[in-house]
């Protein structure tokens, strides 16, 4: 049996290329599908440009400090390894918990997607189709860890780039370019309206909250600490450019839909492109984009919530598990959940982006936190870890905060104002 940290790290090195490949595979998520169509209605094209923008900002701001990560915490493999070295007991399982339990909500975005998708693509009932994607997750990241999942970044990313070229071109050029503007301006001039401070202002939250999904993911933590340190920066700021072409290629695609006819709702816009998909090339290509979209994620979402589950909160409990005893938690833990995501799936839908921003006001309020324990030398103080929830909470008990725009950006304040004033009492407190 193989040391546990095989099974976290895969004994893998990773260059500015395949670093690239690993971190699209993990942040071009189902939610980016769902959302992109959302965006572009509710926000018009300006909106769907700052929404690409969101993973693009998030990945240089921390490409930005990543150096500095590796550099002053080498050795380190996970998030929780962090946690563990600057945090105290109390401050290190309230953090803990807080990522396991935004690692779940992740998973559970990525399940409800694939059943969308799969409903939408697929002629079968939708449990039989996602308990044969949950086997796959489970054989592939559950068991195979990061070793197996590197191995199938690679084909997952020539899928999607596959799809997000070749599909709009084909129709851009079939139906002609100015053709799908004309029609557009003509049926739905709202989505080219620019001069709209609601857009702006959506595009400015959803940085912010990328930053804190970024700062915050166990899986990128991991992917960090695999990369070849004179080569993180870069991978970061290459990755970002890249990303920032996968929301705007998604709205290429849905001005397809819409250019000639009218829609209902959001989600009918995946199924009318599916209907004018003709090519069975074609389909089956954008099949397998959108399958290696939801795939990778879910195996990197699963195998970092499961290695932080044992690693960092069942190995602390139970100090004396053996490498094989840790092997075996981890299968258990990650066949259990994926069992639980089966059954939420097939009875729960949700709104992508209001979803999103339900659990921003979290995200947002750990930005603060987190850059105190990645930049701070000081000894930090015993009350930071408490800045998130604290902040995350308290917006919904302030009545004058109205709209989810709003309590993300509350939640960030606050959580900012709680954070710096924990570290100017920092050397009073009582340290046990």
């Amino acid at each position: 049996m193989k040391n546990y940290n095989y099974y976290i790290t895969g004994a893998v090195t990773l260059g500015i290329s395949t670093a690239i490949i690993s971190l699209l595979a993990r942040w071009i998520t189902a939610n980016t599908i769902l959302s992109s169509p959302e965006a572009l209605i509710k926000y018009g094209l300006v909106g769907s440009i700052g929404y690409s923008f969101m993973g693009a900002a998030a990945l240089l701001l921390f490409g930005f400090i990543s150096v500095r990560i590796r550099t002053n915490y080498p050795g380190l493999l996970t998030l929780g390894d962090l946690f563990q070295l600057r945090l105290r007991k109390d401050g290190y399982y309230l953090l803990s918990s807080i990522v396991l339990f935004l690692g779940l909500d992740s998973l559970f975005m990525q399940a409800i997607g694939a059943s969308v998708l799969f409903e939408l693509l697929l002629g079968i009932p939708v449990w039989i189709s996602l308990f044969i994607f949950f086997l796959y997750t489970f054989l592939l990241a559950g068991i195979g860890g990061m070793k197996w999942i590197h191995r199938l970044e690679g084909p997952a990313l020539l899928f999607i780039f596959s799809a997000i070229i070749f599909i709009p071109m084909f129709f851009f050029i079939r139906e002609g370019a100015n053709d799908i503007y004309q029609g557009v301006r003509l049926l739905h001039p709202y989505l080219l309206f620019t001069n709209n401070q609601e857009t702006i202002y959506f595009a400015a939250t959803a940085m912010l909250i990328g930053f804190g999904q970024m700062i915050s993911d166990r899986a990128t933590w991991q992917r960090l600490y695999i990369m070849d340190l004179g080569k993180v920066r870069a991978s970061f700021y290459l990755t970002a450019l890249v990303w920032s072409t996968i929301p705007l290629s998604l709205g290429g695609m849905l001005m397809i839909v819409i250019y000639d006819q009218s829609f209902t709702e959001t989600y009918s816009l995946l199924f009318e492109l599916v209907n004018k998909i003709e090519p069975l090339l074609l389909l089956s290509i954008f099949f397998l984009f959108c399958f290696s979209t939801i795939s990778s994620t879910m195996n990197a979402e699963l195998h970092a919530t499961t290695v932080h589950y044992v690693r960092h909160i069942q190995h602390k409990i139970r100090p004396s598990m053996t490498d094989k005893q840790l092997y075996k938690a981890s299968y258990k833990f990650s066949g259990i959940l994926l069992f639980i995501l089966l059954v939420i799936s097939l009875f729960f839908n949700f709104n992508a982006l209001e979803f999103l921003f339900f659990f921003g006001t979290l995200y947002a309020a750990l930005i603060p936190v987190m850059l105190f324990i990645i930049l701070s030398n000081r000894r930090l103080s015993r009350l930071l870890p408490y800045a998130a929830p604290i902040a995350a909470i308290s917006v919904y008990f302030i009545p004058t905060i109205n709209g989810p725009l709003s309590s993300v950006w509350c939640s960030f304040a606050i959580s900012l104002v709680v954070s710096f004033g924990s570290m100017l009492f920092a050397e009073k407190e009582l340290y046990s």
